[in-house]
């Protein structure tokens, strides 16, 4: 099994998962504190910067308290490294069979992206049942998930959708049985971020964790 239970529990726990997209190492601490102070216990701290990894390493050493996931793996490689610089778990945009095979090689819990029913069976035969939605609102949100979902029902999957999801939207998502939790990244986005709008993003999460635990 790719997801461990303990982890997706705890993605489960934490409800709201704030995608992180980190240019400057300055920017590291004070972006976890401010997404911690506004009740945001999950974060998916995406490769594509070139900090990314050291940023994965500080916040492993520093904030144990939050559940780290690593994003935006693409290869076997980017796999291995992120387990080594601490990583609680991975995810990528889509389904990579190398990169799920260095997943459980390196005992890195994983959920990868899925848009289709045979992206979930795919996933299916890793033992993977909580899967990322992605991108959700240009596939077709909510009504395209229940539809993709229902021959699935009776196994206990769930999803964690990324990709469109705001604040309008997310009570909706949030009433949907089948979500396991919400990842966004408007919560801290990359401009609040380089602006160092530390305020807004705690205001931000406070809100998204709000709204979400209130409509379960």
């Amino acid at each position: 099994m790719l997801m461990s239970q303990e982890i997706e529990n705890r993605i489960k726990q934490a409800g709201i998962v704030s995608v992180l997209v980190i240019e400057k190492q300055q920017h590291i601490r004070p972006v976890v504190e401010a997404l911690l102070e506004g009740g945001v216990t999950a974060i998916e701290l995406t490769l594509r910067t070139p900090i990314a990894l050291e940023a994965v390493n500080i916040i492993h050493q520093g904030y144990p308290e939050m559940l780290l996931g690593v994003g935006t793996i693409l290869t076997p490689d980017q796999t291995v490294q992120a387990k080594q610089a601490g990583a609680d778990f991975g995810v990528s945009p889509g389904l990579n069979r190398k990169v799920m095979d260095a997943a459980l090689e390196a005992a890195l819990p994983f959920g990868p992206g899925i848009a289709t029913p045979s992206d979930i069976e795919s996933a299916l035969e890793y033992g993977c049942k909580l899967l990322k939605f992605f991108p959700a609102e240009p596939m077709g949100g909510l009504s395209y998930l229940r539809s993709m979902y229902a021959p699935y029902a009776h196994l206990g999957l769930s999803f964690i959708p990324l990709g469109g999801i705001s604040q309008e939207n997310l009570a909706e998502y949030a009433r949907e049985k089948s979500i396991g939790a919400i990842g966004g990244s408007w919560i801290a986005a990359k401009k609040l971020i380089a602006d160092q709008k530390w305020d807004t993003i705690t205001r931000q999460a406070r809100d998204a964790v709000d709204v979400f635990f209130k409509e379960r």
